[in-house]
């Protein structure tokens, strides 16, 4: 078992810098719109020869309600059917992409994201999923990995009734806190009995995993409210948590304008909340997978960290890194092989292409070697807080201290700081150095400084 995390402010306070996430190597700030159509077709052939297996990502932009500070790709509306014009869209981009793959690759991991999936009604989820069944191997013996996000307040005990037998397993719900002050700041009023009616349905009716999302740093959130709400949240015994960091960009992204940026926590308080919910979730047995996880240790994600097989993929950790990723929907990105693309941000450019009967495709990226080696370095070091660098070695035919000779005082700074030990044939992240993984994953980013860093959130 991985040693248990350690808190060390200094250490926080000296590398809690701003960085990718790293869902992919090389990051989508890198996507460029030289990747199209072709490059998407000639990857789903590789990938149909290959007969390698799928995750499928779906996309469903559409919300009732805005959150203040949501930084998704959505469209709010009252208005249910707009929904129709792009399920029509959509449904030609599922033949469309099919088409190129075999019937014999089964899709082990299925995953419907927004925006919220629920706005759909009973009907269109029927009709997308029959339209899934008919186009992809969908497995009908409920092994596989197949999720939605749910918002409970546009969920009841049908509607999940519903997602079961239509085969979704595993359901990701949007929490965030339950302090009613703090919600009406952010615009998000969702009482703990909403949050509790769903997670009943879904043990009753047998889903195999729950994950309840929470965000740290929102307007009018203190150590003591948000300590409260992780208290109540473990009371509920979620599978999984995910708790994120609050990153106010209000120049970025519009509906974040509305928040009172003097109701923020300060950055100490932050890191107190950080803290105790750690301190709360390690105490009621949850285990730390890496960059704001959670799972308790029976779960797969652990169970995954443990045998050295988990992965990370723009789902998040993942126990089917092997498959390649379908993304369907406005935004979507796939990741096919060495190829990743994206389709258009905008809705109405996404629904007027395929409208012609094209995919969507408007950027992307094509690993090349250089590409493939850091990426492998950099997987494993935020999946398993650790490398040998003779496996690397092998797997790309380098020396692993020549290559990157240049990029050694800085990991000898880090260990001399108490983030990593470094040895001539390994880097291990230390406890108090897990919180921090992105800060190592950095120094082996060679895009970082081309790009800078405003493009992204601070690690912690």
């Amino acid at each position: 078992m991985l040693d248990a995390i350690r808190w060390d402010t200094n250490l926080i306070r000296r590398y809690d810098l701003a960085g990718p996430r790293y869902t992919s190597y090389p990051t989508a700030v890198q996507f460029n719109s030289q990747i199209g159509t072709f490059d998407l077709f000639h990857a789903l052939r590789d990938s149909r020869k290959a007969l390698r297996p799928l995750s499928l990502y779906v996309h469903v932009p559409f919300c009732a309600n805005i959150c203040y500070y949501c930084a998704c790709n959505k469209v709010i509306t009252k208005d249910r059917g707009r929904a129709l014009p792009y399920l029509q869209r959509l449904e030609q981009e599922i033949a469309l992409i099919a088409c190129h793959l075999d019937p014999a690759q089964k899709v082990e991991q299925l995953h419907f994201g927004g925006g919220t999936p629920t706005f759909l009604s009973h009907d269109e989820l029927r009709q997308l999923m029959a339209h899934l069944r008919k186009h992809f191997n969908l497995l009908d013996d409920d092994s596989g990995d197949y999720g939605i996000e749910i918002d409970p307040r546009e969920a009841d005990w049908s509607t999940m009734g519903l997602l079961r037998e239509l085969g979704f397993n595993r359901v990701s719900i949007g929490l965030q806190d339950l302090d009613p002050a703090v919600q009406r700041a952010v615009n998000r009023l969702q009482s703990l009995e909403e949050t509790r009616a769903v997670i009943d349905a879904a043990r009753t009716l047998q889903f195999r995993s729950i994950n309840i999302d929470l965000i740290y740093g929102l307007p009018k959130q203190t150590p003591e409210n948000f300590a409260r709400t992780v208290e109540e949240v473990i009371s509920l015994q979620p599978d999984r948590l995910s708790v994120f960091n609050y990153a106010h960009l209000p120049e970025r992204f519009m509906p974040q304008r509305r928040i009172n940026s003097d109701e923020l926590p300060t950055p100490a308080q932050k890191l107190e909340m950080l803290q105790r919910t750690i301190e709360q979730l390690t105490a009621a047995g949850y285990r730390y997978i890496g960059m704001d996880h959670f799972a308790l240790p029976d779960d797969e994600l652990a169970i995954a960290q443990e045998e050295s097989t988990l992965q990370r993929n723009f789902q998040g950790y993942t126990t089917h890194g092997h498959c390649d990723l379908i993304g369907l929907g406005v935004s979507a990105i796939s990741q096919i092989g060495d190829l990743y693309c994206q389709n258009s941000s905008d809705l109405n450019h996404y629904q007027n292409t395929l409208a012609t009967a094209q995919l969507a495709t408007s950027r992307g990226l094509l690993c090349n070697a250089e590409d493939r080696l850091r990426r492998a370095v950099i997987q494993q070091l935020i999946c398993h807080f650790s490398l040998e660098f003779d496996e690397i070695e092998r797997a790309f035919n380098i020396d692993f201290q020549g290559y990157f000779g240049e990029l050694w005082p800085q990991l000898q700074a880090m260990a001399e700081d108490g983030l990593i030990e470094l040895d001539s044939d390994r880097i291990n992240v230390l406890p108090a150095g897990r919180l921090l993984v992105r800060s190592v994953c950095m120094v082996f980013d060679a895009y970082l400084e081309q790009h800078g860093r405003q493009r992204f959130s601070r690690v912690i």
